[in-house]
Parts: C-alpha cells; sequence; structure tokens
C-alpha cells in the first residue's frame, strides 16, 4: 500500500511539473524516481519557488502551517490580544485583554526576578485544578524554551492564568500574564492550545520581515536538508553560527566531529519536514524561531518528532545558533 502511495504521489508531481520544466519528466522517463527526487529536493531550495508559494499567504505574523491562533502580550501596556485565522486565511483580531504581567520590567533572566519574559513560546498544558489565587485554571507555557536556555535563563512556571476568586490581589504578577476569569474562560473557548503561538514583547509587536525575508528563510531551511540528504559536510556545516551550542550543551567543534563520523557512513538518508512554522524573535532583529516535525530515516536510525531550530539570518542566508 505504502508503495502504490509513494507512485500515485510521484505521478501527481510529474504531472505537475511536466507544463513548467519537461526536461524534469524526461530525466524521470530515462533514469527512473532517483534522480526526479533529487532534482525535487533542489527545486524546495529555489527562493523562486517559494516567492510563488507565499503570494497568497498571510505572514503578518510569521509563517504558519499549524498556528490558527496568535496571542500577543504587550508587557508595557498590560494587553494580551488574540488574532485568529479567519476562513481566508487571513489573521484578524478578535480581543485585547487587560493584563497583568511581571512587577519587574524587561526580560526575565533568572529564578524569582518578578519579570514576564520575552519570547515565543507554546502552551504546553491546560490546568482545571488550580489554587483559587489563580482562578478557574491556567495555561502553562514553554518557558524556558530552547532560546532561554541557550541563554541561560533559569525560572519556571511562567502561566496565563486568572484572578482570585476569594481576595483581591496586586496589579502586577511574580512573572506571569493575568487576565481577568471571565475573559479567561473565554479565551478557553476560543482557542486550541495545541494550535496556538504565543509571543509576549515589550511594547506592540509587529513583524517587520517581509515575504522576501520569508522566502529566503525556507529555501535556506531546505538547502540545509538537501546538504544533509546528499552528505555535503561542508555545505551542511556552514549553516551553523560560530557560537552554536546544542541543547544538551554539545559546541560547533563538538557537533562537526559527531557530524563528520555520521556522514561518513554515507547511508542514504529520507528526510522530511512538514508542520513548519517561522516566528519573528521579538527583541531581537534578523533572529527566527523556526519549527517543524521531522521524519529523518536511515538503514540504522530513524528519528520522527518536533525539531526547533534558532537562527539569525543575515546576506540570505541563516545560521542555526541552537536546536533541538
Amino acid at each position: 500500500m505504502r508503495n502504490k502511495i509513494i507512485f500515485l504521489f510521484t505521478l501527481s508531481l510529474v504531472s505537475l511539473l511536466h507544463a513548467a520544466d519537461p526536461q524534469i519528466l524526461t530525466e524521470y522517463r530515462i533514469n527512473g524516481i532517483k534522480n526526479l527526487e533529487k532534482k525535487l529536493d533542489q527545486e524546495l531550495t529555489k527562493k523562486e519557488y517559494w516567492n510563488r508559494y507565499l503570494q497568497n499567504i498571510d505572514t503578518t505574523f510569521g509563517y504558519f502551517e499549524t498556528y490558527n491562533n496568535i496571542l500577543i502580550c504587550n508587557k508595557t501596556k498590560s494587553q494580551l490580544s488574540l488574532y485568529k485565522k479567519n476562513d481566508k486565511n487571513k489573521y484578524i483580531l478578535q480581543k485585547k485583554y487587560n493584563a497583568f504581567t511581571g512587577k519587574e520590567q524587561g526580560d526575565k533572566k533568572h529564578e524569582g526576578d518578578l519579570k514576564t519574559p520575552v519570547g515565543v513560546y507554546n502552551i504546553v498544558q491546560k490546568l482545571t485544578k488550580v489554587d483559587s489565587f489563580y482562578g478557574p485554571m491556567a495555561f502553562v507555557t514553554s518557558y524556558p524554551n530552547l532560546y532561554d536556555k541557550y541563554q541561560n535563563k533559569t525560572g519556571k512556571g511562567i502561566w496565563i492564568h486568572g484572578l482570585p476568586i476569594h481576595k483581591d490581589r496586586d496589579n502586577y504578577t511574580k512573572g506571569c500574564i493575568a487576565i481577568n476569569n471571565q475573559n479567561l474562560k473565554c479565551l478557553n473557548n476560543d482557542i486550541d492550545i495545541n494550535q496556538t503561538v504565543l509571543i509576549i514583547n515589550e511594547n506592540k509587536f509587529t513583524a517587520k520581515t517581509s515575504k522576501n525575508k520569508y522566502s529566503q528563510l525556507l529555501s535556506n531551511l531546505f538547502q540545509w536538508r538537501y546538504a544533509w540528504i546528499y552528505n555535503d559536510l561542508d555545505s551542511y556545516l556552514s549553516f551553523y553560527n560560530a557560537n552554536f551550542k546544542r541543547f544538551d550543551g554539545m559546541n560547533l567543534d563538538m557537533f562537526k566531529r559527531y557530524k563528520k563520523r555520521i556522514f561518513k557512513k554515507k547511508e542514504n538518508k529520507t528526510i522530511i519536514f512538514k508542520n513548519i512554522n517561522i516566528t519573528p524573535y521579538p527583541n531581537n532583529e534578523n533572529m527566527y524561531k523556526i519549527t517543524f516535525e521531522e521524519l529523518y530515516k536511515t538503514k540504522s536510525y530513524t528519528y520522527q518528532g518536533k525539531k526547533v531550530l534558532i537562527v539569525t539570518s543575515e546576506d540570505d542566508h541563516f545560521h542555526i545558533i541552537t536546536e533541538r
């Protein structure tokens, strides 16, 4: 069944590409599927493809394949805004909530500094049984995220929660985001936490990233993938920043030695990326958080799961500073 699906998918791709590039069809006819597959992998590395692909996609806040809901917290205005994707795939402002944030200004650095972090987060859990001080429920964020850990930030337990049910409270938090209980219940009804990204910024978050930049980032992503699939170690490593540090502490020199051993095997690889999301990182010009689901398969090893990259982007080339 799997081979039949692949065959039908290949025929569909061939029919789509035939009008644009008959040479690809001829190459398939003469040399078979393997050469065609490599050609298609090359096409995905081209900025022109991504320019066409992005023409009718809303990239106001980022490039999102899985996020239907965007929560943006403006710490200066003490405001939490909800944007939802409509049936025309446009992100539309739904509601603005007054919000309490951390007592102290600035980005969170360490446990107990009373600051709300600045960054891009997921909602990893909904808690329905919480102390009445936090209202009827709480949403747990992914702080500290990969980039926070790269910067050696500490602390935990950054939630979006409600207000005390039985007593008053101060007009600030220890670092969480708090909205009134009725608004929290409305928010709970309006979002699927698995399809929601939370962007926390000091001020209004306005992504100034052009579609041209997203085309570049996506083409870079698939250039990195191409080098990975076809065992081009030098090209693959050119996508890594000199200050790279992996989630487990592996620095660039250690990472190079590790990858050199793997690439030396010359194994045939299947590498598939899907559900890609690219978010400009608040307060960091030319920095982006890229997430996607990855299938990596060789004869000796298989991995399927979520991948996270933090990249800087200059001169049409991104560089990975940390990954997980």
